[in-house]
């Protein structure tokens, strides 16, 4: 019996106690998407269904180590970083990735789906110089969008220019993610020269925690499979509208969305 190794996909992310955001939903993602997930934690928090109480960060040596570790040995076909937390970790993290051949997926998690802040201030001129022009792919929601470049968007109409503030931040594709317009959910990819937008029906469900995650680690589980960067998208798109389809209640507030709603 010969068997092959999947190409492996690495997350940099925080940890989520409550297993619907994060290193633990990225791990599901990679899981159904067919490829091997590793993890570099970068912090570890501690929330549940009603919000994150707290967070600590992992000394940046040990983040370090743990890049230097997995990539030196392993590899990866494709690398997602999610919350940072600080400018420290930003700065550590993508002093490794500046050399890594593999596309990185860039969420800049700023806040998590509570409104907790996972990103510190001062970290947010550091993820802009240092990180997003290492970025293959950026995926910021609209308030992500006005933390990175001070751009409000109103309306589907300001998607374009919202791309194009994020793209003069150096990444090589903007994916801004328009869920939060009135109307049905619009997302525009864009390198500055092709356009695609994705369309996908408004669900009644609130239970969408991870879902910011779950596409990243989607989109780079696609490229490491060997799609371009709007094939990437579009899977992961199918994907994640299917798992908020699914998602489900758990604890007292809002619940995650359903990384294994293909296999129910």
């Amino acid at each position: 019996m010969t068997v092959s190794t999947p190409p492996c996909v690495l997350t940099v992310a925080g940890s989520d106690s409550g297993g619907g955001a994060g290193i633990q939903a990225d791990l599901k993602t990679m899981m159904a998407m067919g490829v091997h997930g590793m993890s570099v934690i970068a912090a570890v928090t501690a929330q549940n269904s009603l919000g994150v109480q707290g967070y600590w960060e992992l000394p940046p040596e040990a983040v370090r180590a743990q890049l230097d570790s997995v990539l030196g040995d392993i590899g990866a076909r494709a690398v997602k970083t999610g919350m940072l937390a600080s400018p420290v970790l930003v700065e550590t993290v993508a002093d490794v990735l500046a050399s890594c051949a593999a596309p990185v997926v860039v969420d800049p998690v700023g806040v998590s789906k509570h409104g907790d802040a996972l990103l510190a201030p001062e970290a947010v001129e550091t993820m802009r110089t240092r990180l997003l022009p290492v970025a293959t792919v950026v995926t910021p929601n609209l308030w992500e969008v006005e933390q990175l470049t001070s751009v409000k968007v109103e309306d589907e109409n300001g998607l374009r220019g919202a791309a194009e503030a994020v793209l003069e931040l150096g990444p090589a594709w903007a994916l801004i993610k328009g869920g939060h317009l009135p109307g049905a959910p619009i997302d525009l990819l864009t390198d500055g020269t092709s356009e695609y937008r994705f369309a996908a029906e408004r669900l009644d469900n609130r239970h969408t925690h991870g879902t910011g995650c779950t596409l990243a680690s989607a989109i780079a589980s696609r490229l490491a499979l060997g799609d371009d960067v709007p094939e990437a998208v579009g899977k992961a798109k199918e994907y994640v509208t299917g798992a908020i389809a699914h998602g489900f209640p758990l604890g007292a507030g809002i619940g995650p969305v359903d990384h294994a709603w293909r296999w129910r």
